[in-house]
């Protein structure tokens, strides 16, 4: 699959061109407190639901990890970007104890 990153991209320019943090960059830090793996298992979440690869009205497990591989699994309940705000995570399946 190939998509825009969900947490990023225009918001990332605005902050480059007038030193500011933009509010999705505030959400992908704070998922990031969790572990790079939780910020990533919602990103994917969203853009695979923007795409139409997975159904919104189901839960479905979201996986992934840092460079050190998959250590994160989520159970959640999907949403489009432009309903980011429905989107839950329902469970938390995996997640690493330890992370810089």
């Amino acid at each position: 699959m190939t998509a825009t990153h969900a947490l990023s991209s225009v918001e990332r320019a605005i902050r480059k061109e007038f030193g500011t943090i933009q509010p999705l960059e505030l959400i992908a830090h704070t998922l990031r407190r969790f572990g790079e793996g939780t910020k990533v298992c919602v990103e994917i979440t969203l853009m695979a639901t923007d795409a139409g690869l997975i159904p919104m009205d189901r839960d479905i497990v979201a996986v992934a990890g840092s460079s050190h591989g998959a250590d994160t699994a989520l159970l959640m309940k999907p949403a489009n970007a432009s309903r980011f705000f429905d989107l839950r995570v329902r469970e938390v399946i995996a997640k690493p104890r330890g992370f810089e």
